[in-house]
């Protein structure tokens, strides 16, 4: 019943009228009208819940199949690599994206303080199916874009229970984890951040370990741990993804992309590329931008 209703709102503001009426904190529509190639995408702290169509997205070492009604939680800013496998112009794919308040979360540990706060193989990205119990508040939310006075009044306090929700859900168990000031999870997504921010550097575990406040060894194990990843792999995902974004924009060579990422051979640029999104970078920019919808 409830996903019915989030396709029905989807279908309106963002099929038909290709707008929104009212824009509303955190929340946005996928929409693809054609399967796509391989692409890249820099994941921040999000729920993505699939309306219609399919999708296969990968990080590390996981790889999930998303399915209408499956909904992904990614915990962690990570480096994805996704596909739309199931889209047409009669049926487009449509995913629902909420990015997570960080804050907000945080806002919320007293209120959840009783529960577990770790679960053994608890990883920054969590499939599973949508539940009532936060698809509810998600689609009063969505009906609050047609009221500016509503979404004004009504619009936090809604977004709080769905944020509040989620943490008591299976798939928030390493978001459950974030609450945590000094655990694990928080340390290695304050090393991530340094991380984002130099990946044009040569990577140095050592001082992304300090920031963490870990031995580089314990690092590299929780890091791998709730990541999916090593930090090197991390790092080259991300410096892919980086290029391949500036290819698609065709203000960039080859060469140029590679050295402006971080590599210092092209040719070994080349073969990474390739390895990770299955065509060589010379055809990194054949989709078109007209192809491809904003979040």
């Amino acid at each position: 019943m409830y996903l019915s209703r989030l396709k029905e709102l989807c279908d309106y503001h963002y099929v038909e009228q290709r707008s929104e009426a009212q824009p509303l904190p955190g929340l946005s529509v996928f929409c693809r009208v054609a399967p796509s190639a391989m692409e890249g995408w820099m994941y921040e702290p999000v729920l993505c819940l699939v309306v219609q169509g399919s999708k296969v997205a990968s990080t590390g070492v996981q790889t999930v199949d998303l399915q209408p009604g499956d909904a992904l939680i990614v915990s962690h800013d990570l480096p994805v690599v996704s596909q739309i496998t199931t889209a047409s112009a009669q049926q487009p794919y449509l995913a629902v994206i909420l990015a997570f308040d960080l804050q907000l979360l945080h806002s919320l540990t007293d209120d959840v303080g009783q529960l577990p706060l770790s679960n053994v193989g608890a990883r920054s990205m969590c499939k599973g199916p949508a539940e009532a119990a936060w698809l509810e508040p998600l689609v009063r939310y969505f009906e609050l874009m047609g009221s500016q006075s509503d979404a004004k009044v009504l619009g936090p306090s809604t977004l709080r229970e769905i944020h509040y929700r989620l943490l008591l859900s299976p798939m928030g168990a390493m978001l459950r984890n974030l609450l945590v000031a000094d655990g694990h999870a928080s340390r290695v997504a304050k090393a991530i951040r340094q991380l984002r921010s130099q990946y044009r550097l040569p990577l140095k575990v050592p001082d992304l370990a300090r920031t963490a406040g870990m031995s580089a060894s314990s690092f590299h194990e929780h890091f791998k741990a709730i990541t999916g990843t090593t930090p090197l792999q991390y790092q080259k995902d991300l410096r892919l993804i980086e290029a391949q974004a500036l290819l698609k924009t065709l203000s960039h060579t080859v060469s140029e992309a590679a050295y402006v990422v971080g590599y210092e051979s092209p040719s070994h640029f080349s073969r990474d590329f390739s390895r990770k999104f299955g065509v060589p970078p010379s055809r990194g920019a054949s989709s078109s931008d007209a192809d491809r919808a904003a979040r």
